[in-house]
């Protein structure tokens, strides 16, 4: 599991509900979140956020979204570092035992699309259509998470709109009934608690899972790219020093030295 996910949400929600129960002329913790809860409210905010996202897609790219929420609490699969290390030692088994000893090896390799690309290899497949096979899928995969990604950024548009549409309802309400002030304070209260609604779920949800299913993309698609370069150089029978070389410079220069510490190529 990814901890920082359920770290972050949790613990915002908190400071959240502190910052409504929290009395500060008084320093106490008071019974304040009634004030908050508003059921037609909700209704217009959160309903009307979802039915519209609804209407933007199929039924099942609709459930698919809303179920790739649990993609943000995965850790990621992807280590680039460990992918490295994976390489430079496939590339020392190739040096030593040739490209057909990589097909035992594949074989207890936890990286589907590394593997993909190895038995390609050890199959005869000519360079330029391994690279054309493994960029496809690259292709497709990022095609298929930044469907995701849409998902949570096209539900995080709807929700402070439809806040506000809920708080224009809760003013015209209380514009009808101008003749009586004693409603006027509870009504307001009414009409922007549909804006908080909204706020809340396009920066508490929406927001960070968003922003989580892009920052896993792009360490996926970045591990993606240095797999098919190091297959490749594979195939090419480049030495493995050369390989780990060419390879570390996909990594932060702070980065590289752990990268030469965890294994590199052999001589």
């Amino acid at each position: 599991m990814d901890i920082a996910t359920l770290i972050g949400l949790v613990v915002a929600f908190i400071l959240m509900i502190f910052g409504i129960v929290f009395d500060k002329s008084a320093g106490i913790i008071i019974g304040n979140l009634n004030s908050f809860i508003d059921i037609p409210s909700i209704m217009i905010t959160f309903g009307g956020a979802f039915m519209t996202t609804f209407a933007s897609y199929s039924v099942a790219d609709y459930i698919s979204g809303l179920k790739s929420i649990t993609l943000a609490f995965k850790a990621p699969v992807f280590d680039i570092q460990k992918v490295i290390s994976s390489i430079i030692d496939l590339s020392n088994v190739a040096r030593k035992e040739g490209l057909l000893a990589l097909e035992e090896t594949a074989g207890t390799l936890d990286n589907e699309f590394m593997k993909k690309g190895i038995l390609l290899v050890v199959d005869g497949t000519e360079p330029d259509l391994v690279r054309s096979i493994m960029e496809t899928e690259l292709v497709n995969a990022d095609i298929r998470h930044k469907k995701y990604i849409s998902f949570w950024q096209a539900l995080g548009a709807a929700g402070p709109a439809w806040g506000m549409i809920g708080t224009l309802i809760g003013l015209i309400n209380m514009l009808k009934a101008l003749n009586d002030p004693s409603t006027i304070g509870p009504a307001m209260a009414v009409a922007l608690v549909t804006t908080f609604y909204g706020s809340v779920l396009a920066n508490w949800i929406c927001t960070p899972i968003g922003n989580k299913l892009s920052a896993n993309n792009d360490v996926e698609m970045h591990s993606m790219e240095i797999i098919i370069e190091g297959i490749l150089s594979i195939q090419a029978g480049e030495n493995p020093r050369v390989i780990e070389e060419k390879l570390k410079s996909f990594l932060a220069p702070k980065e590289r030295a752990s990268s030469t510490d965890n294994g590199g190529g052999e001589e």
